[in-house]
């Protein structure tokens, strides 16, 4: 992301592809064409009903945004939940200057979810070097 964002000069959202069903568990953008490999930022919503979202393309909590994105933070009231949310603050910078995506291809865990909080810490946990062999012995055990 660093890299695209050195060359694009602009605030970078990492983006995958969610079913159709998921949407109401993410910001999705709409976008339009940019270059070989970003989309330009049209819209985003957060956590649209799955009939309503514009695209299947959920913003994956990981972001490069200009400093600008600090003024329209502070601009920005409260929006779901009695909160102020940076999908809304990321609405109002794009009236102002572009937003890229970036199609993150890592493996990512969604840790806003008890799911996938607990798939995190098993794969993380079967990794690290310090647990790996005393947390596999103890699943093996659970097993």
């Amino acid at each position: 992301m660093v890299e695209a964002f050195e060359r694009e000069h602009a605030s970078l959202l990492a983006v995958q592809e969610v079913p159709r069903e998921h949407t109401k568990s993410y910001g999705i953008v709409s976008t339009t064409p940019w270059n070989t490999s970003s989309e330009r930022v049209q819209g985003i919503v957060e956590k649209p009903d799955p009939k309503d979202a514009p695209s299947t393309l959920a913003v994956v909590g990981r972001y490069i945004l200009t400093p600008r994105i600090f003024d329209h933070i502070l601009q920005t009231g409260t929006g779901a939940g009695g909160e102020i949310q940076l999908t809304d603050a990321i609405a109002s910078l794009l009236q102002e200057q572009p937003v890229l995506t970036y199609r993150y291809k890592g493996t990512r865990f969604d840790c806003g979810s008890k799911l996938g909080y607990l798939q995190a810490t098993v794969e993380l946990g079967l990794k690290h070097p310090e647990t790996s062999a005393a947390f596999t012995a103890f699943l093996q055990g659970r097993a």
